[in-house]
């Protein structure tokens, strides 16, 4: 009986012993893991380099040679003839020499003269304190120039209120002289105004007629490293003549030969993220096919201070982004061009059927069928009453390679 029982016994646990090595053999060949399904974002990007092209003309004078006296700042906004920046005369120097001569006499006396005080008058002796403390942290020839700018542009507006404050006859008629040195500065000095509205700047390397937006077709890789320019490098500023931009479009140029590149099409919209921080929108303007390549210009209407500043940069091109259901590519099970994910609750498996919004080579963006979708793919009404729905952070499993 003994025996009997032992030999029914064995019978029972060969079979479980069995289940428990396939299991094991099967995990082992196709392991499987959990993965909890939640919110994310996918794009498909790339980095290149790219050239910044500008619609913009450079201006100067006859009398380029003797520096600018910059009377629009760097980035500063002007319309159409409005004065840029004026050259320094030959006789600037002498006539400098002479104001700062008659600054000293003025202030010699302003110390005699105690009661000329106002508030207007303290204002602007805080403000120049202000600017003469700034110039000595400066470095940059623009910053250093515009400073300067201001603190005369103080100071005379600091001699015309004391001019109208005193009663010194002496003070008044140097105050006078000093008047009659400026203007003969403005009269000696060549002014160059500005040829179209847009942005000035004084940063100009000599490729204004080389990168511009009236030779795009000529542009290819070749053309854009024969340029010989280093990625990020600042372009210098210039004292001899300056430029103005137009600021509602701005251009790069990337050679490219990524699929999504090959297949691009003029108007495509597109992001392009410069400088690791700043995405801006974009729109394919133009393409020019090279043997297994392609120069794409892209054009934008969101003009940075970094796109002024630099002519070769590197950019992110973001052919495209996903928010939504965010799940690794393992998790998917195709059957018959549909796809599917096993949902796993309370210990028990749904294959629940999902749409994907958007793939890349590792992850998926899936969203749910709506009631139109199941029907174009012949789901009956049944069917889709019984459709279940996958949701943020749902518990599904996931097949290791």
């Amino acid at each position: 009986m003994k025996k009997k029982k032992r030999i029914t016994a064995i019978i029972f646990i060969i079979p479980i012993i069995a289940y428990i090595c396939y299991a094991i053999c099967l995990l082992i060949s196709h392991p499987t893991e959990t993965y909890i399904i939640k919110e994310g974002n996918l794009s498909q990007e790339e980095t290149q380099v790219g050239y910044v092209i500008r619609n913009e003309i450079v201006t100067k004078g006859d009398n380029e040679g003797n520096g600018i006296y910059a009377i629009a700042s760097e980035g500063e906004k002007v319309a159409c003839n409005d004065p840029i920046f004026r050259y320094y005369s030959s006789t600037e120097k002498d006539i400098s020499k002479e104001i700062n001569e008659i600054d000293y006499q003025i202030q010699e006396l302003l110390e005699k003269e105690k009661n000329i005080t106002s508030a207007d008058i303290k204002s602007i002796e805080n403000q120049i304190e202000n600017e003469i403390a700034n110039i000595n942290k400066l470095s940059n020839y623009q910053e250093i120039s515009e400073c300067k700018k201001n603190i005369d542009t103080l100071i005379s507006k600091k001699i015309n209120f004391i001019k109208d404050a005193t009663e010194n006859v002496e003070i008044k008629k140097l105050i006078e002289q000093r008047n009659e040195y400026e203007n003969q500065l403005k009269n000696v000095s060549e002014y160059i105004t500005a040829p179209i509205s847009g942005i000035v700047s004084y940063r100009v390397d000599g490729l204004e007629e080389k990168l511009t937006v009236n030779n795009f077709a000529e542009i290819t890789e070749q053309y854009l490293e024969d340029l010989d320019l280093k990625t990020e490098q600042v372009i210098a500023t210039s004292n001899e003549s300056g430029k103005v931009i137009d600021n509602f479009k701005c251009y790069i140029a990337i050679t490219m030969d990524s699929k999504q590149a090959m297949n691009a099409q003029i108007g495509e919209k597109v992001k392009l993220r410069v400088f690791d921080k700043q995405e801006i929108d974009a729109t394919i303007k133009q393409i020019n096919e090279e043997y297994d390549k392609r120069t794409i210009i892209f054009e934008t209407n969101q003009m940075t201070d970094d796109l002024i500043n630099h002519r070769k940069i590197e950019v992110n091109v973001i052919w495209w982004s996903a928010s939504g259901l965010k799940i690794p590519n393992q998790a998917l099970i195709e059957e018959n061009g549909l796809y599917y994910v096993i949902r796993n609750k309370s210990g028990t498996q749904s294959k629940i059927l999902v749409k994907i919004k958007a793939q890349t080579d590792k992850f998926s963006i899936i969203t749910t069928y709506s009631t139109e979708e199941l029907q174009k793919i012949g789901y009956d009404e049944e069917d889709i009453k019984k459709y279940k729905k996958i949701n943020n952070y749902d518990e599904i499993m996931i097949k290791n390679k």
